[in-house]
């Protein structure tokens, strides 16, 4: 009998690295690290951190996993969490370097070095991760809801009548069924911890330890 054989661990959704990271599992852990790392640096880059200290700010995020990982309530929500949790390593890191500098010695402050250059690796990886987010979200939702989304997200916009005909369902109940399917949609862990993730505001993040989504 030949053993079924399950995905890559690269190739793995985030909940499953989460559960198997959670039991021990060091591939899962691996599995992690190399995906979620190019957010994790990118984000100190954005805040111009370099060298030690965005070697600092890397260590303390995924030490900080380490610890709180079995208490992250919603796997999915995993690249939010490390997002939020870095940007408030790197604010951490800021604050303690204007704090020590030598008077009359300017240190930008967090929101001051926020600039659009070093935003947009920022911003592409954010997106990659919504998008991720948003095709795990759909996978769990059932196949006639992912039938409808897909018509409706058609470019060129399909008509209700038409997708009435397509689907055989009333037009009058295609408005209200999005709706539900969107709401659904937005409730999902991993997309709703990435909605609260905006590039903008991770320089507005109070300090201390991240939080448990």
């Amino acid at each position: 009998m030949t053993a079924e054989v399950g995905p890559a661990p690269g190739d793995a959704p985030v909940t499953d690295l989460v559960m198997r990271a959670r039991e021990g599992d060091q591939r899962a852990w691996d599995a992690i690290v190399e995906r979620y790392a190019p957010l994790v640096w990118a984000i100190c880059r954005r805040y111009r951190l370099a060298g030690a200290d965005a070697d600092d700010a890397g260590q303390a995020v995924w030490l900080a996993l380490v610890d709180h990982i079995g208490r992250i309530r919603d796997p999915a929500a995993l690249p939010g969490w490390l997002a939020t949790s870095t940007g408030r390593e790197c604010g951490r890191i800021v604050r303690a370097a204007r704090r020590s500098s030598p008077p009359g010695c300017h240190v930008l402050d967090a929101e001051d070095i926020l600039d659009e250059q070093a935003a947009r690796p920022v911003d592409e990886l954010l997106r990659a991760e919504q998008h991720a987010a948003l095709r795990e979200a759909l996978a769990g939702l059932p196949p006639a809801c992912q039938q409808l989304i897909a018509l409706l997200a058609q470019d060129p916009p399909l008509t209700y009548a038409q997708i009435s005909a397509r689907l055989g369902i009333p037009a009058g109940s295609i408005g209200p069924t999005r709706r539900r399917y969107l709401a659904k949609l937005r409730r999902h862990p991993a997309i709703a911890a990435l909605a609260n993730t905006e590039p903008a505001s991770l320089a507005n993040e109070p300090p201390g330890h991240a939080v448990t989504p």
